[in-house]
């Protein structure tokens, strides 16, 4: 290789990794924050949080690990907030609560990001419980009884629930601690 293209290619490499957390996932490089999961898929998702935020975080620290922009907040009179990329589409594909002003939460409605242990948005209900062979507690939704409900009890006392449709497949999953990580509607 000759010092010219190996120059360019130095160049591109720094360039790609300028990145912030502004821009949608499948743009964002790897970076120490991210992991990878058990099929080697990278991931910011972990179970003592997502990225560089750490579970049990106050706001100010959150927002600076987060490094860029959230669009939510709480309700009038709530000390709950959910915040979201401003990249992320409605129904929100990421979502960060805040609850007493600590980071406590994530939800993943979309299918850029990879659950600790490798649960996808998508999956087929056998993989997920094969995936979380003997660990997998089930029951039915609060709110279809054709869905149901997986809860994986993972490190550091995180909890990580999949919700499953009716159709048999992961239609949303979320990390977090307890009691927060329990709250079916999320800060409502």
């Amino acid at each position: 290789m000759t010092l010219r293209r190996f120059c360019l290619l130095s160049l591109c490499v720094m360039l790609a990794s300028c990145q912030s957390h502004d821009e949608a996932p499948a743009q964002a490089p790897a970076s120490a924050a991210t992991t990878s999961t058990d099929q080697g898929a990278p991931t910011q998702a972990r179970w003592q949080g997502f990225g560089d935020m750490r579970f049990g975080m106050d706001e100010a620290a959150f927002r600076k690990a987060w490094s860029g922009e959230l669009k939510g907040g709480a309700e009038a009179g709530s000390d709950c907030a959910m915040y979201a990329p401003v990249w992320a589409k409605t129904p929100f594909e990421l979502t960060f609560m805040l609850e007493h002003g600590r980071f406590v939460r994530y939800d993943v409605r979309g299918d850029k990001e990879t659950a600790p242990g490798g649960g996808k948005v998508g999956m087929a209900k056998a993989d997920v419980m094969a995936l979380y062979a003997g660990k997998v507690r089930q029951w039915t939704s609060k709110y279809d009884a054709t869905a149901s409900v997986f809860r994986v009890d993972g490190e550091s006392g995180a909890v990580l629930i999949f919700d499953i449709g009716a159709d048999g497949r992961v239609k949303a999953w979320r990390v977090g601690v307890p009691p927060q990580i329990d709250y079916v509607e999320g800060c409502s």
